[in-house]
C-alpha cells in the first residue's frame, strides 16, 4: 500500500505517453511541493506545460489538496484552468471519491500524483489508483507533521528503488 507504481525527480518528468499507454485517462494531482514550492507559491512553466499537454491528450485533471488556504489553491487552479477539491483529508477516500466522481471514470484509469508516500500514494493505492510519487520540490518547507514522516517516506521510497533494482 505505501509502494507507488513509479517514482520521478519531479511533475514533468512523467511521461504522458506512459499515462496513455496504462490507460490512465484521469490524473490528481496534489499543490504543495508537487505542483509549487509551499513558500513561494509560483507554478513553473515547465508543470503549466505538462499540465496543457496532458490535457491536450484528452486526460482530465484536477487538483486535490489536503489545504485549507482557498486562496492558493485557487490561484494554482485558474493558472492551469482545471478544478480542484480542497481540505481533502487525504489518505481518506473522501476526496479521491469527489475526482472519481468528476471525472465519470473507474479508479483504475486514474493517476494520482505526489510528493507524500502516507497521502497521495497509500490514499491513491487504497481506490485502486495508478500512483506516482515525486520528489518533493522543497522538502524542507513542510508542515511539522509532514517532516516527520519525511524520513520514513525516505525509508520507503530507497526500499521501492531497490526492489526495482534502480539503486
Amino acid at each position: 500500500m505505501l509502494y507507488p507504481n513509479e517514482i520521478y525527480d519531479k511533475l514533468e518528468d512523467v511521461s504522458v505517453e506512459k499515462l496513455i499507454n496504462n490507460n490512465i485517462k484521469g490524473v490528481i494531482l496534489d499543490v504543495d511541493n508537487t505542483l509549487i514550492d509551499k513558500t513561494t507559491q509560483v507554478l513553473s512553466d515547465a508543470k503549466i506545460k505538462w499540465v496543457k499537454l496532458v490535457i491536450e491528450n484528452n486526460i482530465k485533471v484536477c487538483i486535490l489538496s489536503n489545504t485549507l488556504k482557498k486562496e492558493k489553491i485557487q490561484y494554482v487552479s485558474k493558472q492551469l484552468g482545471i478544478p480542484y477539491f480542497m481540505f481533502a483529508t487525504k489518505p481518506l477516500k473522501r476526496g479521491f471519491k469527489k475526482c472519481i466522481k468528476l471525472f465519470n471514470l473507474q479508479p483504475n484509469q486514474i493517476c494520482t500524483i505526489g510528493d507524500q508516500i502516507f497521502t497521495d500514494v497509500l490514499g491513491g493505492n487504497k481506490m485502486g489508483m495508478y500512483t506516482i510519487y515525486v520528489y518533493p520540490i522543497n522538502p524542507e518547507d513542510c508542515s511539522i507533521t509532514t517532516a516527520l514522516k519525511r524520513p520514513l517516506e525516505r525509508k520507503i521510497v530507497n526500499k521501492y528503488l531497490k526492489k526495482e533494482g534502480i539503486k
